[in-house]
């Protein structure tokens, strides 16, 4: 017996040497693949729809009044991260709020894995100042299903608005449909968690025996106590609901219309007018690239937004360069602001703890 243990314990160490192995194995070729994706979108595939001598043409050709309005509805989209967080997580300023969003979304869109880092970085943030778990749980949820659904529903109406005109995007359709599926899907759990205390514990067990069953396969011990944690989480969701559900909607709409508005003032600015992609084209084109970008391929979409938001735009009569232009104007403002910001509050985020009860 006192033989075995020690082998059994460094049988244990291997497999974990193992499993990390794998892990950076699979981070090198997913970072490798999502580089070559970059490199040919950027040097091969996007020169296809315009060169980028006539795109710098474009660019050089920008009227000051349309850079102010470039600057201030950048400043405009960034200043909107903070408020759905400080509707879904009572206490949060709107100081902490913006150091918090900068900083998810600054490593969300840097390093792969999109949402799902945002949501980590999100989580330690707000346990590090000091907030309740349960709280933490409510408001990173209630963001992430609000922010779903609003990238599903802007894609819908402009669908609508689309065959109102008399035009068809079967692609968007399609896109829309699936998104419709997969909201209705999410929306359903949270409402059977709402809908009362034995839902709740039977959502939370289910859940518990399904990642239970899989956390045997890695040998690790099941989860308990998870019925009971839904029961709290329904209550503090229910009272966020009650007093904040309509400031939570409207700041999640406005902050993702003012990235459109991004968008849609970075294409007048280029000379791409009505005439050419109305409002309801930029905003079909747009909502379809979220919705197909909604599983990252590479960090923050870095190649893949631009190359299908520039098909797209140009698919619905916007000229070649200056589509292009715009895209790449959109992208620098909707990117770099968060990366710059969330790299400089992201290295003082401790200092905003809460302040220790008297």
């Amino acid at each position: 017996m006192t033989v075995e243990q020690p082998v059994g314990t460094e049988g244990i160490r291997a497999g974990a040497r193992v499993k990390r192995a794998r892990s950076r194995r699979r981070r090198l070729i997913g970072g490798a693949l999502a580089l070559i994706v970059i490199v040919a979108v950027f040097v091969n595939l996007l020169p296809r729809i315009a060169s980028y001598s006539s795109v710098l043409d474009v660019l050089g050709s920008l009227e000051p009044e349309w850079i102010a309005a470039l600057a201030g509805i950048a400043i405009l989209n960034t200043a909107t991260f903070g408020p759905p967080w400080m509707a879904a997580m009572r206490g949060l300023n709107y100081q902490r709020s913006m150091v918090l969003t900068q900083t998810s979304t600054a490593l969300a869109s840097a390093i792969p894995g999109g949402d799902a880092v945002g949501i980590a970085v999100s989580w330690a943030m707000l346990r590090g100042w000091g907030f309740d778990q349960h709280a933490v749980a409510v408001a990173v949820l209630l963001t992430g299903v609000w922010n779903q659904v609003t990238n599903v529903l802007l894609p819908a109406a402009a669908l609508v608005l689309l065959t109102i005109t008399g035009e068809t995007q079967p692609l968007l359709a399609t896109a829309s449909v699936l998104g419709l599926i997969v909201m209705t899907l999410v929306v359903g759990v949270l409402v059977a968690v709402l809908w009362g205390e034995q839902q709740a514990r039977w959502v939370g067990e289910l859940i518990c025996r399904i990642a239970s069953r899989a956390l045997r396969l890695f040998g690790k011990p099941p989860l308990t106590g998870i019925g009971d944690a839904f029961v709290e989480f329904r209550k503090q969701t229910i009272h966020v609901l009650r007093k904040r559900w309509h400031v939570l909607t409207i700041a999640t709409i406005v902050g993702h219309l003012t990235v459109f508005g991004v968008l849609l003032v970075a294409l007048r600015a280029c000379g791409v007018d009505s005439s050419h992609v109305n409002w309801i084209e930029a905003l079909a084109a747009w909502g379809l690239i979220r919705l197909l970008t909604a599983v990252p391929i590479t960090p923050g979409g870095i190649g893949i937004v631009e190359l299908g938001l520039s098909a797209a735009l140009v698919g619905f009569g916007g000229q070649d360069a200056r589509v292009v232009a715009a895209v790449l104007i959109y992208r620098a403002l909707t990117f770099l602001p968060p990366v710059v910001l969330g790299a400089i509050l992201g290295l003082t985020w401790r200092r905003h703890r809460l302040p220790d009860p008297a």
